[in-house]
């Protein structure tokens, strides 16, 4: 009797392996910066879902490239560095560092920041959603020139 249930639980734990081993994996939310086409990208578990454009670092200020984690969300936050400047729906990502919505709409597409990512910021709202409901280790931040 405890063959035939061993055998039976080694038969559904195979099952359940390879069943496991055959699903898609789950990315979450990718979050692709092009610092030479000033646009973001944005899919949710492998489908694209966004595609906005951006301001990133003008020159003397760049936005490091990598890949990041969020590291604090913040959906109200005003500079401390550069003239309490409001910075809507923060996600931030290396250091003082952070993408987020500005009101600066006519320099999107365009180099215009600190070294900030900065978005439509209905955009950036958007963007904090999927942050938050995915949560931070689910979410991955590329950087690239």
């Amino acid at each position: 009797m405890c063959s035939v249930f061993g055998v039976r639980l080694a038969f559904a734990a195979a099952i359940v392996v390879a069943t496991l081993a055959l699903s898609p994996a789950q990315a979450g939310v990718v979050v692709h910066i092009d610092k030479s086409s000033q646009r973001m990208a944005v899919s949710v578990d492998g489908a694209m879902r966004y595609n906005w454009p951006v301001s990133t670092g003008r020159r003397g200020y760049g936005t490091p490239s990598g890949v990041y984690r969020p590291q604090m969300l913040a959906r109200r936050w005003f500079s401390r560095k550069y003239y309490n400047s409001p910075m809507p729906y923060s996600i931030f990502f290396h250091g003082g560092f952070a993408i987020h919505g500005t009101y600066d709409l006519g320099r999107l597409g365009g180099p215009a920041s600190h070294g900030c990512v900065r978005l439509h910021p209905s955009h950036a709202a958007m963007l904090y959603g999927l942050v938050e409901r995915n949560g931070r280790g689910a979410t991955r931040i590329v950087i690239t020139n």
